[in-house]
Parts: C-alpha cells; sequence; structure tokens
C-alpha cells in the first residue's frame, strides 16, 4: 500500500512538472509571438515613414512658391520677375539657370549676360544689368570688377543706386566697396570710382555739403586721404603710423575750409572701425 501511495504521488509530481514545463512553453512562445509584432509594427512604421519621407520631399521639389522663394532671396531682381511668364514657366526651371547663368557669369562676364539675356531673364539694358548686379551676391567680384571696367554705362547706373544719405563718409565708402570692388592698384579705374562716389554722396546729402562747406572735388580728396591713411594703419609693413594729428595737418592742406574736428573724426572712424576698402 506505501508503495501504490508513492506511485500517486510522483505521478501526480510528474504531471505538475509536465504542466509547469507547458506552461513556460506557452509564455515563451507567447513572449516571442508579442515581440514579432511589435517588430513588424515597427517595421510597417519604417516603411511609412520612408513613404511619407519621400511624398513630402516630392512635394517639395515641386512647390513653386519655395522655388520662387530661393530665386528671389538669392537673385533678388531679374527681369523676368516684372513679366507675365511664358509659357510652360517654372520658378523651378528659372532657379536651375539662374544658377547656371551665375556659374557662366563667374568664368566669362560677358557670357554670362549673354546667356541671361538668350533665356529672357535679363532685359539688354545697362539699368537691368546694373540692378542685377547690385541685388545678386553669387557674382565673383574679381570678375564683376572687369566687368564695370570695360562696362563704364552700367558702372553709372549701379552707382546711382546707392543710397548714402545720412551716412558718415567712412562708412559710405565701405559700403560703396562692398558692392564694387577697388581695384588693387591705383590707376585711372580707382579714380573713376572716387569721382563717381564723391559725386553720388554729395547728391545723396546736399544739406550736409552745404553745412560743411564741401563739393564733390574736397569729397574726392577726403576719400583719398581715407583710402591713404586706411593702408597706413594696416598694414604691416608700415612702422611708423600716421598720427591724427599728422593726418588733420595733411588733409587740412589738401582740402582747405574743413573743420578740424571733422577729419578728427574720420581718423578715429578708420582707427576704431578698420580700412575702407578691406
Amino acid at each position: 500500500m506505501g508503495q501504490g501511495l508513492w506511485r500517486v504521488a510522483r505521478n501526480q509530481q510528474l504531471q505538475q512538472e509536465s504542466y509547469s514545463e507547458q506552461g513556460y512553453l506557452t509564455r515563451e512562445q507567447s513572449r516571442r509571438m508579442a515581440a514579432s509584432n511589435i517588430s513588424n509594427a515597427n517595421h510597417r512604421k519604417q516603411v511609412q515613414g520612408g513613404i511619407d519621407i519621400y511624398h513630402l520631399l516630392k512635394d517639395l521639389a515641386n512647390d513653386e512658391l519655395l522655388w520662387q522663394g530661393l530665386c528671389k532671396s538669392t537673385w533678388g531682381h531679374c527681369s523676368i520677375y516684372n513679366k507675365n511668364p511664358p509659357l510652360g514657366f517654372s520658378f523651378r526651371k528659372l532657379y536651375m539657370q539662374l544658377d547656371e547663368g551665375s556659374l557662366t557669369f563667374n568664368a566669362n562676364p560677358d557670357e554670362g549676360v549673354n546667356y541671361f539675356m538668350s533665356k529672357g531673364i535679363l532685359d539688354d539694358s545697362p539699368k537691368e544689368i546694373a540692378k542685377f548686379i547690385f541685388c545678386t551676391r553669387t557674382l565673383n567680384w574679381k570678375k564683376l570688377r572687369i566687368y564695370l571696367d570695360e562696362r563704364r554705362d552700367v558702372l553709372d547706373d549701379l552707382v546711382t543706386l546707392h543710397n548714402f544719405r545720412n551716412q558718415f563718409l567712412p562708412n559710405a565708402l565701405r559700403e560703396f566697396f562692398r558692392h564694387i570692388h577697388a581695384p588693387e592698384e591705383r590707376g585711372e579705374y580707382l579714380e573713376t570710382l572716387i569721382t563717381k562716389f564723391s559725386h553720388r554722396f554729395c547728391a545723396c546729402n546736399p544739406d550736409l555739403m552745404r553745412e560743411l562747406g564741401l563739393s564733390p572735388d574736397a569729397v574726392y580728396v577726403l576719400c583719398y586721404s581715407l583710402i591713404l591713411l586706411s593702408i597706413d594703419l594696416s598694414s604691416p609693413h608700415v612702422k611708423n603710423k600716421m598720427s591724427k594729428r599728422e593726418f588733420i595737418r595733411n588733409t587740412r592742406r589738401a582740402a582747405q575750409n574743413i573743420s578740424e574736428d571733422f577729419v578728427g573724426h574720420l581718423y578715429d572712424n578708420i582707427y576704431l572701425i578698420g580700412h575702407v576698402a578691406a
């Protein structure tokens, strides 16, 4: 009888172990199935996300407002902006043409301008070309300097686009040379630039010119003095820098009837801010 009870107890133990093992397997299978479902769901989300990004990029590539903004923020003025768009026009296509034309200009300015005209982007007018140059920052300044030296009609219109009203003379000269870069050496072209700047500065500040008693010729002398002072103060090769007293004395000799205080302020500006044609 004792053996019989032992067998019953042993069978019950084996059954419990079997149930426990089956329960473990069931729980493990459930865990694996849940993990698989999560993985599949994440994969579907990734695929769906990839599709969403693809469609988003596709939509952006065809967004005319986006391309229009890119065109006008990079090339602020084009003749075509003010015309009825031709058949098949798109700002995306225009952006590609403007980029191509700018690269062409930076290799050969004349070919670049001819490219813009051939595409109807620019009118064959010095004023329109000047506006395009004034509102564009992707043109190589060395090539631009060569082009303006050859196209004095464009240079004239480009100078008139500057507004120097109520600007201090050295600051106005810096702004001028940021758009129209000064040549590396003195010569006829530099004299032409300073002459045109002087007349434009006086035209923008008639009241100030009367108050200070300055003429375009006097402003011309001051501009040259500022350029020479800029070189003197910024060049490492000049050991004995020009003093403020020397600058005032030399400038007032060249341009009479200019107040000492005004010339002193000119010196302070160059000393504190730096070169006018850097």
